[in-house]
């Protein structure tokens, strides 16, 4: 069976915005079907990043491709699905009002709401307004939001922020078992303990792409089991070696 082509393709990605540059010349490729992480502190330039890649931020230079198509094309509004670290949901409508009207603009039918909803566990809360549900619970709703056009491509800005370590784990499993049935996921986190659930890294610093890897490699490069340790070896090394060339400048 020949391999699936690449879920999104950067090549020399520069973004600035009132003259500073956020993200300074990216080059990576991400592969379908699988977990992809993007770690880096905050600041680093993982949120414009994905704005880049949903077709929402305007590229300064380079190309990125997604799913084949430039980023932005309108012929990829039904592919990609975009969860922000806020969640857009409508508080006074219930749960499946949410989802079925998400869906609507997909062309998405009932019983694709109710699949979206059992996805993310709400379906004991289905006909309880979202402003009723816990922190938790109201982050999965847009959750379900973006899961219900099936998409080719899911893009997540920090989806575990605040959640309780359960529910971070119940999240890491419906991802992987989403990844298994092809859906490409692309998580973005500062929380570097969660580049275990991922088959591949995306590691940012101040707009730079220091490394793509897996977590193992993560892990044998920064010498530390300890991911969090081993990506703090790395961003000393870059800082060691940017210092070297100004000296030698």
């Amino acid at each position: 069976m020949p391999p699936l082509p690449a879920a999104i393709e950067a090549t020399g990605l520069r973004v600035s915005r009132s003259r500073t540059e956020i993200l300074r010349g990216l080059d990576f490729t991400v592969d379908s079907g699988r977990i992809t992480g993007l770690l880096g502190p905050s600041g680093s330039g993982k949120t414009t990043l994905m704005r880049a890649i949903v077709g929402v931020q305007r590229l300064t230079q380079g190309h990125l491709t997604i799913l084949g198509r430039p980023a932005g094309s309108a012929t990829l509004r039904h592919d990609v699905g975009y969860v922000t670290q806020g969640a857009s949901v409508y508080a006074d409508l219930t749960v499946e009002a949410n989802v079925r009207y998400f869906g609507a603009m997909h062309g998405a039918a009932a019983a694709d709401a109710a699949e979206a909803i059992a996805a993310v566990g709400l379906e004991p809360f289905a006909r309880q307004k979202a402003a009723d549900l816990s922190g938790g619970q109201f982050s999965r709703v847009s959750l379900a939001c973006a899961l219900v056009a099936h998409p080719k491509l899911l893009v997540l800005d920090e989806p575990t922020v605040g959640l309780d370590p359960v529910l971070r784990a119940e999240l890491w499993e419906r991802f992987a078992a989403m990844a298994a049935a092809g859906t490409t996921l692309l998580v973005s986190s500062h929380v570097m303990e969660e580049a275990s659930h991922c088959s591949s890294l995306l590691l940012l610093r101040d707009g730079q792409l220091l490394a793509q890897l897996s977590p193992g490699e993560l892990a044998e490069r920064g010498r530390s089991s300890d991911l969090e340790r081993a990506f703090l070896t790395i961003i000393r090394a870059a800082d060691d070696g940017q210092e070297e060339r100004q000296v030698a400048s």
